[in-house]
């Protein structure tokens, strides 16, 4: 079975008719030529697929496109603005926070996605005080650690990653 879409990645509007079965990750790549995003487990445990939906986190090998139709998804496509590197990319260059690079999207893009969740004082498992409605969450390295923990890098950049999103979390 097959449905017409109406898809927003990006900013762009894309109309595509996809398998009711399809994820976002195989609409992205295959449909869209999107390949920032990267096919790694395919089981939604190592991040590496990673995209934004409506401002939030999500693995889109996990996702089936006809759950977005109509939601703005971003990808690490869609990150830069007018020419300039987000400051998370910029970040991530300055702290070397990146060895072969294939995890990078996926790790960029959930980065935008908890810097968000944390503004908004959403809890982790390390926020002290959790319950209490505290306002934004400091993001220290343990925050961070946490809140990264389901994007893996098998390269090991794990230092450079947490310094470049402390940076920029302020």
């Amino acid at each position: 079975m097959t449905a017409d879409l109406g898809l927003s990645v990006n900013g762009r509007r894309h109309p595509v008719t996809v398998d009711t079965r399809e994820t976002l990750l195989d609409t992205l790549r295959e449909r869209l030529d999107l390949t920032g995003s990267k096919k790694g487990c395919d089981h939604g445990q190592c991040g590496t697929c990673t995209v934004l939906v409506d401002g939030r986190r999500v693995k889109s090998c996990l996702t089936l496109t006809v759950s977005v139709d109509d939601r703005e998804i971003t990808t690490v496509e869609g990150l830069a603005e007018d020419g300039a590197l987000h400051p998370l990319q910029e970040a991530f260059v300055e702290y070397d926070a990146l060895q072969c690079g294939y995890c990078t999207p996926g790790q960029l893009c959930s980065a935008v996605g908890m810097l968000t969740e944390a503004a908004e004082g959403w809890p982790s498992a390390v926020t002290p005080g959790i319950g209490a409605d505290q306002g934004p969450v400091k993001l220290d390295e343990d925050e961070i650690r946490e809140r990264m923990s389901g994007n893996l890098c098998r390269c090991g950049a794990y230092p450079g990653i947490v310094a470049a999103i402390g940076q920029v979390a302020g």
